[in-house]
């Protein structure tokens, strides 16, 4: 296959993704570009050029190579006002933000949070399991991680509709397909309000400081010096993101495969002690974040083509998830895959700062969803959409049987 066939063809191939329900079931998108053009030119989510990465071992290599594949700033416009760190950052300052973060995001730190996520969630389950059906978008897969969020960095709760209005103009901006400009509108007036919001809290913690993360954080130092203003709310805004939209995107994306394969479930239910495999697999296969943006710090070749510092890249981990190359059978979701060490939390210097807070929060989840509503069920003729870039669902409706008590 010649350059400019391979040019063409990929972003034909990958424009599925970000086409109308092209994250319903992008598997097959996957596969294709996976076969055809595992590195091309294409098209990214904010309708620029990029040079899309697909295959697993690139990847991979490009998470190690961050002098190569930059994180900086010009790899993503979420429309702050600031970087958002650590994610905007390449090291080695992104390991002296790291270090700083890192302690509170440790599984031993995390662990004396479990009585209180499993508290939470049989509260969320509470709401709905009398009525025998709920929307669990919006009633569980919402609701846990951001009330989690807010409790972690010490936020009213009340606060929340609010949060959840900028996490959907940043993430998901109301517009009609292909309005980039509208929606790079929404999302700078929405980093403008978030800042507005954290310069008063920020303020709050330096003059009277409470017993809170986000307190910690405000008097934390680096490199023996206090953060500034500007740096506290790039950390923020980040925490928000990440803290809001991607474990509700993997709940939506993990319950409605397993409604809608009951042999999964029922090994689930069965056996409660391969949930946390389950969750690796389901994150695997399922992928809720597909892509993952980078821009090119120095020139380099791969896959044949010659990428040019300054370009766009997209990394397209739903795809590096799905590669034969490194995982049998890919597209069969196998809780028993070992190794299954998928690219969804990313990799590299970038690996999650909340990965091991999200997979807590989804390990209690499937736990004490299938011990007190195991039977549900998505109601006959329903249709699943799912946002493009981070795959939330619009609405998930579910059934089952009554379960008043807990």
């Amino acid at each position: 296959m010649s350059h400019s066939e391979t040019e063409v063809t990929g972003a034909d191939i990958l424009a599925e993704l970000y086409a109308p329900h092209g994250a319903d079931d992008p598997i097959p998108t996957y596969r294709e570009v996976l076969a055809r053009c595992p590195v091309t030119r294409a098209t990214n989510s904010y309708g620029n050029p990029a040079i899309a990465v697909s295959d697993y071992d690139d990847i991979t290599w490009a998470f190690r190579h961050p002098e190569v594949f930059s994180s900086s700033g010009d790899a993503l416009d979420l429309g702050a006002e600031q970087l958002l760190i650590p994610h905007q950052v390449d090291p080695p300052m992104h390991t002296t933000y790291r270090r700083l973060l890192n302690p509170w995001f440790l599984p031993r730190s995390l662990a004396p949070m479990e009585p209180d996520v499993r508290r939470l969630v049989n509260e969320l389950i509470d709401g709905f399991a009398g009525k025998g059906e709920c929307d669990f978008h919006e009633e569980f897969a919402s609701l846990l991680p951001s009330t989690i969020f807010l409790r972690f960095l010490g936020l009213p709760l009340s606060d929340l509709p609010q949060f959840f209005q900028w996490r959907d103009d940043t993430i998901r901006p109301d517009v009609e397909p292909g309005d980039y400009e509208g929606a790079q509108r929404i999302r700078k007036a929405a980093g403008k309000a978030v800042n507005t919001y954290f310069v008063d809290a920020i303020a709050q913690r330096r003059a009277h400081p409470a017993d809170d993360l986000m307190t910690e954080i405000v008097h934390g130092r680096v490199d023996d010096r206090d953060l500034t203003d500007t740096e506290l709310l790039g950390i923020f805004h980040l925490l928000m993101l990440g803290g809001l939209d991607t474990v509700t995107a993997s709940l939506d994306c993990m319950i409605a495969y397993l409604a809608t394969h009951p042999d999964r479930r029922a090994r689930i239910i069965d056996d409660p002690a391969v949930i946390p495999d389950a969750v690796e697999e389901l994150l695997r296969q399922q992928t809720p974040v597909m892509t993952m943006p980078r821009v090119v710090a120095q020139a380099h070749e791969m896959g044949g083509i010659r990428l040019e510092s300054g370009e766009s890249v997209m990394l397209v981990l739903g795809a590096a998830n799905m590669d034969p190359a490194q995982f049998d059978d890919p597209e069969t979701v196998d809780f028993d895959r070992t190794p299954n060490k998928h690219v969804a939390f990313g990799g590299g210097h970038h690996l999650c700062l909340g990965a091991h807070l999200a997979r807590l929060e989804m390990r209690v989840a499937l736990e004490e969803i299938h011990r007190r509503i195991p039977d549900y069920a998505i109601p006959p003729g329903t249709e699943l959409h799912y946002s493009p870039s981070i795959r939330q669902a619009e609405t998930l409706p579910l059934v089952f049987t009554r379960s008043p008590g807990t």
